[in-house]
């Protein structure tokens, strides 16, 4: 069947849905996967935050990997459902609009366009330490990575350089995620083998082992677990890839610049969310069986570039390039997804200023001022990192911590606004089901539908509660959470959005395009 042909049936779909075709069909099978494959980046997420899960963990917080990939697949399974159904940017937002009603999902869409932006904060400032030290070594400068205006200087000017990409219409962005999966392929598989091939210092046993970081003596991060791992440890280790195993909804975002969007996306999904996982259990496999005989501490003191300095020196810098390529493209990915929310919240007269918002660029057919917003709101979110006192602060009931980690800071505000808004979408389709909801879209479930739904809300239910639920700043917990810091942050995002929907009601002109065949009643 000829690619206008394709086309034109996704395009009457669209039109079925209340909406006229705007942007670009441009994206691939390959092209879709590829912007869902770089925004999940196992390289990103671990080259992030694998000092937090093996300073948590110890080696054997790898098996969390296959246990967060294997739940999280039951919520693509969902999501995929719904993108069938709905192939529409906007994604989540869409799912909970037509699932429950306008004002269900005009909450998802809010929560989630701020979780996106959050998360391109997070992912950008993580490039920083490698972007530093590629810096210090070949251009002989003295930055130091954890100062918080350095962070904010590199990651605010990535942030830039993805929003000219995305700016430039939605191919580029497919070309961009598409570099982005090679050098991931490369910057996971070729990292195992490099360190294979000099030499592993560990045995197999090793990643069985938890070194005894559950209790306090032996804790490379100074963290006390009582000596509990199962109910101590792992439960924050597990959070290290929390953080890298979504994204793959960003599928859905793009849909309507996807060829086939009601077939392909929903395969992207599954694919992209596979092969992640694979990659992620292969590239951490390799960096704790390279792990010195010095021990873990030395590692959590000197992070993944420890572990790669073992190699020769030109191989070391030439896969720290490929990190930083990585972050960026990942960094892209997710602009270009928080973008299309923002967009679609705008094109339905949901957002302030909805009417420039929903403006698409003639010359390139992308939303180029919903992709400003897609870089305004990030620096927003990085400004955070410089509130960074020498002492903990009293606020009310609680202390706001001293020398606050950047980025495990963005992470936890970007992963507890993800869970959420998942939690809201998966929660919105089994509430459909109930009203006999029964999926046509080109992907169904069938008679899987009701468990494989109601699994997959429980585990994002107990997560969301694990990343979130407040400690005290002695727990270990709050190395990720920072006591209430991050359930406050978002508890003041949903506040926001409910004194704005109270007072404008967006989600009354967010039906617009809503039949009563195609959704329930509110």
């Amino acid at each position: 069947m000829p690619a206008t042909a394709k086309s034109g049936g996704e395009d009457a779909r669209l039109t079925a849905l209340g909406y006229r075709p705007e942007l670009s069909r441009v994206l691939s099978l390959f092209d879709n996967f590829s912007v869902a494959f770089s925004y999940l980046s196992p390289m990103v997420g671990i080259y992030s935050l694998y000092t937090l899960g093996l300073g948590t963990g110890g080696p054997r917080y790898i098996w969390t990997i296959p246990v967060v990939v294997a739940l999280m697949m039951l919520v693509a399974l969902v999501f995929g459902e719904l993108a069938s159904e709905y192939p529409l940017s906007g994604a989540l937002y869409q799912y909970g609009k037509y699932t429950v009603g306008p004002r269900y999902g005009w909450f998802i869409g809010w929560i989630y366009g701020f979780a996106l932006l959050a998360t391109v904060a997070s992912v950008d400032s993580g490039a920083v330490s490698y972007v530093t030290s590629l810096a210090n070594v070949w251009l002989g400068t003295r930055w130091d990575p954890a100062n918080h205006a350095t962070i904010f200087a590199i990651a605010g000017s990535i942030i830039v350089l993805s929003a000219i990409l995305n700016w430039t219409g939605a191919r580029i962005m497919g070309r961009v995620a598409r570099f982005g999966v090679y050098v991931e392929s490369i910057g996971t598989f070729g990292v195992f083998i490099a360190l294979a091939a000099c030499g592993f210092h560990q045995h197999l046993a090793y990643v069985f082992s938890s070194q005894h970081v559950e209790h306090l003596k032996s804790n490379p991060l100074g963290l006390d677990f009582s000596g509990h791992w199962w109910t101590g440890a792992a439960l924050v280790a597990i959070l290290a890839n929390v953080y890298i195993f979504y994204g793959f909804e960003s599928a859905g975002d793009i849909s309507e610049e996807t060829i086939e969007a009601q077939r392909q996306v929903p395969r992207a999904m599954r694919d992209a969310l596979l092969y992640g996982g694979i990659a992620s259990f292969v590239l951490v496999l390799g960096l704790l069986l390279a792990t010195p005989a010095t021990g873990i501490g030395s590692v959590v003191t000197g992070g993944v570039t420890g572990v790669l300095d073992g190699l020769p020196a030109w191989l070391a810098d030439f896969f720290l390039v490929m990190v930083v390529v990585a972050f960026f493209s990942c960094g892209t990915a997710v602009q270009g997804a928080g973008a299309r929310v923002a967009f679609a919240l705008a094109r339905d007269r949901a957002l302030p200023l909805s009417q420039k918002l929903a403006a698409v660029s003639a010359r390139h057919r992308t939303p180029g001022n919903a992709i400003l917003v897609g870089t305004i709101v990030p620096f927003l979110f990085l400004l955070l990192v410089l509130i960074n006192p020498s002492a903990p602060v009293r606020i009310l009931w609680f202390d706001y911590p001293a020398h606050v980690n950047a980025l495990y800071a963005l992470v936890s505000f970007a992963t507890s606004g993800i869970y959420l808004a998942f939690f809201l979408t998966v929660f919105g389709a089994l509430v459909a089901r109930r009203r006999g909801w029964k999926p046509s879209g080109t992907f169904a479930l069938g008679k899987w539908g009701v468990p494989v739904t109601a699994a997959g809300a429980l585990y994002l239910l107990l997560m969301l509660a694990n990343i979130a639920w407040p400690t005290s700043l002695t727990s270990g917990r709050a190395v990720f959470n920072y006591g209430w810091v991050t359930l406050l942050v978002m508890a003041l995002i949903v506040a926001l959005g409910a004194a704005y929907e109270a007072i404008a009601r967006p989600d009354r002109r967010a039906a617009h395009g809503v039949t009563e065949k195609t959704m329930p009643s509110d």
